[in-house]
């Protein structure tokens, strides 16, 4: 592909806004499950998403969010509602990576629009991204909710293409998940994979244009 990057699209969850600070605050209520609660709650989230939009029964991320927190306790044999009710609330209060907002900055800098294209729910999106201080520096945040189904369906990369009105192949669309990446990339976006655990490529017909460690990593990209 070639010309300028004119827009770099992030998906919130995991890439921009780290998962793990939603169960850190909540170790010794889980009994030092943390890490297993967060592997099996991201697991079950994302799998409704796929299976609500194959079904075409959707119900809304934060639904789904509630759903796959139930699932993920009873598992692990929690019951304990006031537990749920604060892992929920810290999922919506995310911090940061650290390397978020020095990248948005210098993207800003270079003239370079900047977006979020979420599973997420506008409300909740607003509030998540505005308290880890990124919200300043996104052009626009998009939510699958305008199209009621999920990634990677193709029809929310192209909503998204059409809303900030940039042709795919100038737009670079950057997520820690690689189906995401997949998806991106077989609607016609370039894409970059932030793989910060050395995971093997998926085996899917799409795949990633650069592979990084770092969102440190995306500004050259921008501009290659």
């Amino acid at each position: 592909m070639t010309g300028r990057v004119e827009a770099c699209v992030f998906d919130a969850y995991g890439t921009l806004l780290d998962l793990a600070s939603a169960v850190a605050p909540h170790e010794r209520g889980l009994g030092g499950e943390g890490h297993r609660l967060l592997a099996l709650w991201r697991a079950k989230q994302l799998e409704y998403t796929w299976l609500r939009t194959v079904m075409r029964r959707h119900a809304d991320f934060d639904a789904v969010t509630r759903d796959a927190l139930a699932y993920a306790l009873e598992a692990l044999g929690i019951d304990d509602q006031r537990l749920e009710q604060a892992l929920l609330d810290s999922f919506r209060t995310l911090q940061a990576h650290p390397e978020a907002v020095p990248l948005l900055e210098a993207l800003r800098r270079r003239g370079i629009r900047t977006a979020v294209l979420s599973n997420g729910t506008p409300a909740t999106l607003d509030v998540a991204l505005a308290r880890a201080g990124l919200a300043p520096l996104l052009d626009t945040v998009l939510s699958v909710e305008r199209v009621q189904c999920y990634k990677p369906d193709p029809r929310v990369y192209a909503d998204a293409t059409a809303a900030l009105a940039v042709p795919a192949d100038r737009t670079l669309f950057v997520s820690m998940h690689g189906w995401d990446v997949a998806g991106a990339a077989s609607a016609g976006c370039r894409t970059a994979w932030v793989n910060r655990a050395g995971a093997p490529r998926d085996r899917l017909p799409a795949g990633p244009d650069h592979t990084v460690r770092s969102l440190a990593e995306i500004e050259v990209l921008a501009f290659r």
